[in-house]
């Protein structure tokens, strides 16, 4: 069945109405990576590390996003839900828990998952994560955040003491330009 952008959207703002939280979100998500080539074939191949809006309003944001080989993101949160689906390749997240009784919301690892073509996860609103794209090709992800992800303010934790700061999205983009220049070296 082949993939249509402009439906998948009206699918997933139809299952945001109909229910507030991820639930029916994931299954939208979960449908569509279930044919990967579907989604090569209408958003094409990956050919760079990237962030891709394909959708973005107030009640939600969908992403294509494409990580470098080897690429990783530091630990960040999204303060809504978000449903991701590889549709190529891997992505590895690594869930973290503030410590108890640590200043500067320091944090400590709470668990893993590894994500893989077909897969389709949802991530609650107070989760925080950092991702990792294991493998030596690009691998292709469509995110989708119950929210505004560019309007919200969020936090990511400094990838070396594990202390929070305010999230900078142009630090973040940057990052994907440098596993660009990496791929070119």
């Amino acid at each position: 069945m082949p993939f249509h952008l402009d439906q998948f959207i009206v699918d997933c703002l139809a299952a945001r109405e109909a229910d507030p939280s991820h639930k029916l979100v994931r299954e939208v998500v979960a449908r569509a990576v279930s044919d990967p080539s579907a989604i090569l074939s209408a958003l094409g191949e990956p050919q760079r590390a990237e962030v891709q809006r394909l959708y973005h309003a107030p009640n939600l944001t969908i992403l294509n996003v494409l990580w470098g080989p080897k690429m990783t993101i530091m630990p960040h949160d999204h303060r809504m839900w978000a449903v991701i689906g590889v549709y190529t390749g891997r992505e590895d997240n690594i869930f973290w828990r503030r410590v108890p009784g640590a200043g500067g919301g320091k944090l400590e690892a709470a668990g893993a998952k590894a994500l893989s073509e077909r897969d389709a996860e949802p991530l609650g609103h107070n989760i925080i994560h950092s991702v990792t794209n294991p493998i030596r090709r690009l691998t292709g992800a469509i995110h989708v955040y119950g929210g505004d992800f560019f309007g919200v303010e969020r936090s990511e934790w400094d990838p070396e003491t594990l202390l929070e700061e305010r999230y900078n999205v142009e630090r973040a983009m940057r990052q994907f330009e440098e596993a660009n220049a990496s791929r070119r070296a």
